[in-house]
């Protein structure tokens, strides 16, 4: 049975893809900073599934964490969520946004590297394509510069894996780019519970549901039946099976 390392698992992505993958029978390790999770989830997930989650709290900014990770557990492929996602916080804490996702990346594969962990599937996202790309995207359209810094860093650890399988081509990398994710496991037990203000909507729409924050709704003139807003969104749990789907892919190559 295969060993997966899920960074940032605690998160609302992360925690769904826990779930399925014991459903699917991997063993799951988990380490997560607990910025804007916490290890509530895990309780949940091993009380839907009767299985046991291996938990460390740790940071992908931290070397010394991640090495001796890696020496102590013996990991088959990496599933990396761990990163800063909010557009808005970016902008306002650039620093932030490329000291995590950046710098905690190149972190994460060095340490991978020094153990010969050589499977990974990189959580990206659709905001790396280009924003004057027709819709419906696709893997083939064009790649942007980024609108801002959440996307420039998601876009530079992109070229980063590019250039790592060019140079190793023993790696075995998957990128998975989307956005929007909504919705929690039909159980209704494990959901989208982010630390402070949310940066998502439907966080946002449940706590004004329940009287414990405003929602402000802007723009009444958009080019649709109503004049009001339209966006696409993709069920948290079909994201999740995604990655296992990914996993199952990756774990064929044999390099």
């Amino acid at each position: 049975m295969e060993n997966i390392l899920i960074t940032g698992g605690t998160g609302y992505i992360g925690s769904h893809i826990a779930l399925e993958l014991l459903k699917s029978k991997f063993n799951v390790f988990i380490f997560d900073n607990l910025s804007n999770s916490n290890v509530e989830s895990l309780k949940t997930i091993e009380r839907l599934t009767g299985k046991k989650i291996s938990f460390e709290e740790g940071d992908i900014r931290n070397q010394d964490f991640l090495d001796q990770f890696f020496k102590t557990h013996p990991i088959d492929c990496v599933i990396h969520c761990a990163g800063l996602k909010a557009v808005a916080e970016s902008i306002q804490k650039p620093y932030e946004y490329y000291e995590n996702n950046i710098i905690g990346s190149l972190n994460l594969i060095g340490a991978m590297k020094n153990y010969s962990v050589k499977k990974l599937i990189f959580s990206a996202s659709a905001t790396v394509y280009d924003e004057n790309e027709k819709m419906p995207l696709f893997e083939t359209s064009v790649i942007g510069q980024g609108k801002n810094p959440y996307a420039r860093t998601k876009i530079m650890i992109e070229k980063i894996l590019q250039d790592e399988v060019v140079s190793s081509p023993n790696w075995s990398i998957i990128v998975l780019r989307y956005f929007n994710p909504v919705g929690n496991d039909p159980s209704c037990l494990l959901g989208e519970d982010p630390k402070g203000i949310p940066n998502n909507l439907m966080p946002l729409i449940n706590q004004a549901a329940f009287n414990t924050r405003k929602l402000a709704v802007f723009g009444a003139d958009y080019d649709t039946p109503d004049g009001s807003a339209i966006r696409d969104y993709i069920h948290v749990s079909d994201l999740a099976k995604g990655h296992v789907n990914s996993l199952e892919k990756i774990l064929q190559d044999k390099s």
